[in-house]
């Protein structure tokens, strides 16, 4: 049982459940660290946390040419009708539905939404996935909030976080302080950054933050590199390359 996940760079991931590939964000080529173009992206799903540009400026283009089913909150998945998009599953905050894999549930996320034409994105969104057997949440653009505790707690199962996604580049997200404390509040096993690093405005410093989420939580933080890949096992260590 194992997912493997690619940061293509910013907030935008490519993950391969081993029945499919799920796009998450997709912001490829007016991202200026991502590590590929939209018409090289293949999947089979994708998934929207909120209507920034910096999250859905290839949406349109990719959903077109994959006619992959667009997984988003109602506004989204209006305004993507209006750009001709039909495959579309529109969905709000506690909903859930399937996915090549397994499901995804759309968790609350504490930010804003404007689509890129300045009409109104509905509320914005994390994911939490239980794709090929692994629990994986990206958290999306958001501020720290105690439900991540709820987020985390074992299911019925009794399985956990494997895999959490946390932004960490400060000013529009929460910082790397607040990021360290979700960490701990989610206790996953393994723990990994986004939405850095883009703009002079939200660098950071990511090695240094997954040296200070391990030493004060214990979780296994890793810093990738834009088109880095790492591959979540639910039992054994993760390994990436």
């Amino acid at each position: 049982m194992s997912i493997t996940l690619t940061w293509v760079g910013h907030a935008t991931w490519l993950v391969d459940t081993g029945h499919g590939v799920l796009l998450v964000d997709p912001f490829f080529d007016d991202c200026p660290t991502a590590a590929m173009k939209a018409a090289d992206v293949a999947c089979d799903a994708i998934l929207v946390t909120h209507g920034h540009a910096d999250h859905v400026g290839d949406l349109v283009a990719i959903a077109r040419r994959t006619a992959a089913p667009v997984l988003c909150n109602w506004e989204i998945a209006q305004w993507l009708n209006r750009q001709g998009i039909e495959h579309v599953v529109p969905m709000n905050l506690g909903g859930r539905a399937a996915v090549p894999g397994g499901t995804a549930k759309m968790e609350i996320a504490f930010h804003s939404s404007s689509l890129p034409d300045g009409t109104y994105g509905g509320h914005p969104a994390g994911w939490l996935l239980d794709v090929g057997g692994v629990r994986a949440y990206f958290a999306g653009d958001t501020a720290l909030f105690s439900d991540m505790e709820r987020i985390g707690r074992r299911d019925p199962q009794g399985r956990g976080i494997d895999v959490a996604v946390v932004p960490i580049g400060d000013l529009f997200t929460m910082g790397p302080d607040d990021a360290v404390e979700a960490v701990r509040l989610l206790a996953p096993q393994v723990a990994l950054p986004q939405h850095y690093d883009t703009w002079p405005p939200i660098r950071q410093d990511a090695a240094a933050w997954a040296r200070r989420v391990k030493e004060v939580t214990g979780v296994d933080a890793r810093a990738l590199r834009p088109g880095e890949r790492v591959r979540i096992d639910v039992v054994g260590a993760p390994s990436h390359g």
